[in-house]
């Protein structure tokens, strides 16, 4: 790999920046000054030094957030906020995207990273892996509205559901309001919502907690974020989730 794309990738600069660093003898490889942009490293094994700090290179950045109400599920929009505005500059990437999508008033669990080939597993139709939220709706929600979703929801527009899995946690006769849990193994278009609709009840407020075997870490404020541990990421590889 080249001397100025390592330096890139870990965030020290733009290609022109780090170019410009390298000249001025700011980089060190194996204990020595390098001048050459196009100096070839192994960025496994070799030592870099930029200045007195040293370099060590990671491919993919894996990041948990609590995704909070009001900001959109991209990278860059021109009129909304986006989740990655909620990065600070030293954790920021331009290769960062977020796994899926909540909606802009759904909050969250929220994997962003830069590992496309996790992206697709974890979004891959094919995959079903399970994403579970947190619903409460107007309305009473009853045992025929959990063997609705447990055979396949016919929402608006004819779609069938894939069979879901609903878990009534509280009703309120009185205020006629429902707290559940519900499991779902696909991902279409505001489908929780959609799929309340279709059981006569309004969603009021909705969180994703859970991603394949990924739990979202309650310590997390709305709008924080962490890295991934390496067993939260060995969980979200893992084929069957």
């Amino acid at each position: 790999m080249r001397l100025d794309k390592f330096l890139a990738d870990m965030n020290f600069g733009s290609r022109k920046e780090v170019k410009a660093f390298i000249k001025k003898g700011l980089v060190r490889v194996n204990g020595e000054i390098v001048k050459s942009d196009k100096f070839q490293v192994n960025e496994l094994s070799d030592e870099v030094y930029f200045e007195e700090e040293q370099v060590v290179y990671q491919k993919y950045f894996y990041y948990l957030m609590n995704k909070p109400q009001g900001v959109i599920s991209a990278t860059v929009d021109d009129f909304e906020e986006t989740v990655l505005d909620l990065f600070s500059d030293e954790d920021y990437r331009e290769d960062l995207f977020p796994i899926g999508r909540l909606d802009k008033d759904t909050e969250g669990l929220l994997v962003i990273s830069n590992d496309g080939a996790l992206a697709h597993q974890l979004l891959s139709p094919k995959k079903h892996v399970p994403k579970e939220y947190y619903v409460e709706v107007e309305g009473l929600l009853t045992t025929q509205d959990v063997q609705a979703c447990a055979t396949g929801l016919k929402i608006d527009g004819g779609e069938i559901c894939l069979p879901a899995q609903l878990q009534v946690l509280s009703t309120d006769e009185q205020a006629e309001c429902s707290t559940a849990l519900l499991v779902l193994h696909e991902g279409k278009f505001h489908q929780v919502k959609r799929m309340m609709q279709a059981l006569g009840k309004e969603v009021t407020y909705l969180k994703r907690v859970r991603m394949g075997q990924l739990l979202l870490d309650e310590q997390l404020a709305l709008g924080e974020y962490r890295t991934l541990t390496p067993e939260e990421i060995r969980l979200l590889q893992q084929r069957e989730a």
